[in-house]
């Protein structure tokens, strides 16, 4: 009795590998898309007291973008940027090598925000973990009750539970706005095929296990 024979493949064994790899690569890249898209949490707030920008070192100028549009937008009145104490490339206007948080602050009044709505916390922070610590300390003795969070659309889980734990117990509402792949952010279907996406995606799991352990 003859062997069912497998009719949807080709006869030849280099197009059968050329067929099979084919399939291998549109499955992997199903997987590595929804791996992505389950990274992204976006929690928008009508209207909030304060806009808080996690820092982002490289990421920077995307999310004070966003942050400068939600402020056009009326959403909230001011913006709270953090400080992740890394130094930025070197500026020749200024003759030395700026800090993040200055170039992001420097973005945001290029996009419209008003110096004097523009607060940084200037206590160094090392970790998400560490910006929601020093965020609590800060926010919570002012009238703030609501603070709508910028970050990078696969930080944006993680920086949410983050921030939750961390404002346990107060009144504080918490929304967050992800940047969506605006440049400085590879895009979810092809995140995969660049060193920065792997920094992203594939290391964005680690460090949620991580927290979730550790916190």
């Amino acid at each position: 009795m003859d062997r069912k024979k497998s009719y949807w493949l080709p006869k030849s064994r280099k197009a059968r590998r050329a067929v099979i790899t084919l399939v291998l690569l549109c499955a992997w890249s199903s997987f590595a898309w929804a791996a992505a898209i389950n990274l992204i949490v976006r929690l928008p707030l009508d209207h909030a007291d304060v806009i808080v920008v996690l820092s982002g070192s490289a990421s920077y100028k995307e999310r004070a973008t966003k942050a400068a549009e939600l402020y056009r937008a009326r959403i909230a009145p001011s913006v709270v940027l953090t400080n992740d104490n890394n130094q930025g490339g070197w500026s020749k206007e200024e003759q030395r090598n700026p800090y993040y948080y200055e170039r992001a602050r420097q973005q945001l009044i290029l996009e419209g925000v008003s110096p004097n709505d523009i607060t940084v916390l200037l206590d160094p922070v090392y970790s998400t973990h560490d910006e929601a610590v020093v965020l609590r300390r800060s926010l919570e003795p002012t009238t703030f009750r609501s603070m709508l969070v910028v970050t990078s659309a696969y930080h944006s889980r993680r920086a949410l539970w983050t921030l939750r734990q961390s404002f346990g117990g107060t009144v504080m509402r918490i929304g967050i706005e992800p940047v969506l792949a605006a440049g400085q952010t590879p895009k979810p279907a092809t995140w995969w095929l660049h060193l920065q996406g792997w920094e992203d995606v594939a290391l964005e799991y680690v460090k949620m296990a991580y927290y979730w352990w550790r916190y």
